[in-house]
C-alpha cells in the first residue's frame, strides 16, 4: 500500500473550531491562521484551501502526533506545501504548465 492510500484511509480528528484553529496555529509553523476561514493555496493540488477543510489526523488514538494534512483526495501537502493565495500565486499557477522535454529522458 502507497503512503498516499494509507494517509486516505486514516480518519480525521474530530475538533471543535477552538481547539481546531489552535491545532492549526502550532502545527502550521510556516503561516498564521487568523480564523478558520483563512485561505491557503495548496501546491499541491492547486487547489484552494480553507482552514475548515484542513484535515487533523493522528493523535493518540490513530497514528501518533497529530498532523495536518490537505483535505484534497490523495493529495499529500503539509503546511510547508500551502502559500498564501496572493494575486501573483494564484496568477502563476492558474497557468497551463508546459512539459519539460529534456534530452535525460524526464518529462
Amino acid at each position: 500500500m502507497d503512503m498516499l492510500a494509507a494517509v486516505s484511509l486514516i480518519a480525521a480528528v474530530r475538533l471543535g473550531d477552538l481547539d481546531k484553529l489552535e491545532t492549526l496555529r502550532r502545527l502550521d509553523q510556516f503561516r498564521h491562521w487568523r480564523s478558520l476561514d483563512d485561505k491557503r493555496y495548496c501546491l499541491g493540488c492547486s487547489k484552494l484551501i480553507s482552514g475548515r477543510q484542513i484535515q487533523v489526523i493522528g493523535g493518540t488514538r490513530g497514528n501518533g502526533p497529530l498532523r495536518i494534512i490537505c483535505p484534497t483526495q490523495r493529495c499529500p501537502a503539509i503546511p510547508i506545501d500551502w502559500v498564501l493565495p496572493t494575486d501573483e500565486v494564484l496568477a502563476n499557477n492558474s497557468r497551463p504548465r508546459p512539459e519539460r522535454t529534456g534530452g535525460d529522458g524526464n518529462t
